[in-house]
């Protein structure tokens, strides 16, 4: 059977990370090897192909990315985010403060990794609702639904970017369809939830209040929203003018990924670093430090892209293709499907979405479906069920101070109900584009 090699891996990845507890990357390493060899390969061209796939997978993500880790830890260090979340939450007022979060979480999501975004957010949430006196799970939660959509949608963040490199997506549509449907999954997720954020009501935990750093001038709020939404206005605006205006140097300019974060970061380091008082040297060490935090994501997805070619080299990806083609099944519910399964088995999003990317790659041309969907279906699946085996699980847990149970009741909901009402809105912008 040709797709035992692959099906016997899968199942050697899910026990080496979730029993045997192995780092993830030499996991996939050994995996691929595996599969390689099993599948006809030899030694030599198992490694082969695994150098290959790193290359290829690396070479288009990794400015990117790295671009990404210094423009968010920029954000977060000047106090931009800080700023952002006090002026929404002063011009919604009171009665609309989970509003104000969700544009918040919305906003600062986009330039963060999840975990950075997550112990930059928090704090300000618990000061929020001690101030306020507000329940902290009607505060926090909805904060933390918008930073799980921009975590498993939308570009630049590192699963929907090389996913979407995976499908050949282009990362504009991508970025727009992913705010179309990411905004009623939010929204939804917030109305199932109402009744859970009222009544699980824990104590605050004054040690994660966040502290400023008085040193420094905080940046305004128009230049702290500029900054953080200018991948967005980049890379979106350049798919929108696109449509408006057909090709043109400047759009293709605006457009490419690396440009647009290369000029995001310029604009940080001089709004954010250089103005605030800081110096180029601190600026640096700022910067260095955002790219070391973000080696472990490139690490994981380049031992994605392995697998993925392991797969082409032996052509299990074609076989599996045509299998696939042949069930029936809709690719856009495949594609959640399996990052669904192989996110409850291993925990972690990042590799739920990557491993059900390379599985799902060999579709995209049979089946005609638009790779921008395939991307967002493929992560509203890596979202699912939360649940003990995710760091995300136990970071909630501690911070807002609940239980288990109640972690269940009110993390592991939210997660699964972005996830399903994110496919719905995937499924029905399906109909439409």
């Amino acid at each position: 059977m040709v797709f035992l090699p692959l099906i016997i891996g899968i199942i050697l990845l899910v026990l080496l990370v979730t029993v045997v507890k192995l780092d993830t990357f030499i996991s996939f390493m050994l995996v691929c090897l595996f599969v390689g060899i099993t599948g006809g390969l030899s030694i030599a061209e198992s490694v082969d192909a695994i150098q290959t796939g790193i290359g290829s997978t690396l070479g288009s993500l990794v400015i990117i990315l790295g671009f990404g880790a210094m423009l968010g830890k920029l954000v977060a260090e000047s106090g931009a985010a800080n700023t952002i979340t006090n002026f929404l939450v002063a011009k919604f007022g009171l009665k609309h403060v989970q509003m104000a979060l969700i544009v918040t979480g919305f906003i600062v999501g986009i330039p963060m990794f999840y975990t950075v975004g997550f112990v930059i957010l928090v704090p300000l949430v618990i000061a929020i609702a001690s101030n306020t006196k507000l329940p902290l799970l009607y505060v926090g939660l909805p904060m933390l639904a918008s930073l799980s959509v921009t975590h498993g949608f939308l570009p630049p963040h590192p699963a929907p970017t090389a996913i979407a490199e995976m499908y050949n997506a282009d990362l504009g549509l991508t970025l727009i369809y992913g705010i179309i449907c990411g905004i009623p999954a939010i929204l939804g997720a917030k109305i199932l939830l109402s009744k859970t954020m009222k009544r699980i009501q824990p104590d605050y935990l004054k040690e994660y209040v966040a502290e400023t750093d008085d040193r420094y001038k905080i940046p305004s709020v128009k230049t702290a929203l500029m900054v953080a939404l200018l991948p967005v206005l980049l890379i979106g605006g350049s798919s929108i003018l696109r449509i408006i205006i057909g090709e043109s140097v400047l759009v293709e300019i605006l457009g490419n990924p690396s440009i647009a974060m290369l000029l995001s970061v310029l604009a940080a380091v001089y709004f954010l670093g250089i103005r605030t008082g800081r110096k180029m040297n601190d600026i640096a060490k700022t910067l260095t430090s955002a790219v070391s935090g973000v080696a472990v994501v490139l690490l994981i997805i380049s031992g994605a892209g392995a697998l993925k070619q392991i797969m082409v080299d032996t052509e299990i990806s074609d076989a599996l293709g045509m299998a696939l083609s042949d069930i029936g099944m809709p690719p856009l519910i495949m594609a959640y499907v399996i990052a669904s399964l192989i996110r409850v088995s291993l925990g972690s999003a990042t590799v739920a979405g990557l491993t059900a990317g390379t599985i799902m790659a060999p579709l995209i041309g049979p089946t005609g479906v638009s790779p921008e969907l395939l991307v967002l279906a493929t992560g509203a699946g890596s979202i699912t069920f939360s649940h003990i085996n995710d760091g995300g699980f136990w970071l909630f847990k501690e911070y807002f101070n609940v239980s288990i149970k109640e972690t269940l009741l009110s993390w592991t909901l939210m997660e699964t109900s972005l996830s399903f009402i994110g496919l719905l809105c995937i499924l029905l912008l399906d109909l439409i584009v």
